[in-house]
């Protein structure tokens, strides 16, 4: 932070002019922030800033602040590749599922198709037993 004070003496033959750099909040600022990235490569981690330089510190903040948002958007697109592999995981369990159900569809339409002949040859079988006993029973009562 930048103060001055102007003095001018009575007879205002004199004008004193004094500055003072108090760097105290940015350096306090730049203490606070003074963090390690271990998500960045190490040419990327922020440089500390000359505290004597606003700008410098002021880069030096921002650097700071996109560090902590690579880490969030880091994090995130982590999160979401976990989840992307669970969603994928229950896909291919699902498809699994889906066969197994077509298996057991067809297989329950074969074994439909194959009670329905059997029921068919069963009715034929008992058509033509009938038949034969009353044949038999009309041979004996003629013999």
């Amino acid at each position: 932070m930048i103060t001055s004070t102007r003095r001018v003496s009575p007879d205002k033959s004199e004008v004193r002019i004094a500055f003072s750099l108090d760097n105290t909040s940015d350096v306090k600022d730049v203490e606070d922030l003074s963090q390690t990235f271990p998500d960045l490569e190490q040419r990327l981690q922020p440089v500390p800033p000359c505290v004597s330089l606003r700008e410098s510190v002021q880069v030096y903040k921002e650097h700071c602040r996109m560090a902590r948002e690579f880490h969030q958007v880091k994090h995130e697109i982590a999160v979401l590749e976990d989840r992307r592999r669970k969603l994928l995981a229950e896909l291919v369990e699902d498809e699994k599922v889906a066969m197994e159900i077509a298996r057991l569809e067809e297989e329950f339409r074969h074994l439909t198709e194959e009670n329905r002949n059997l029921v068919t040859v069963h009715n034929e079988r008992a058509q033509q037993l009938e038949r034969l006993c009353l044949t038999n029973q009309t041979r004996q009562n003629s013999s």
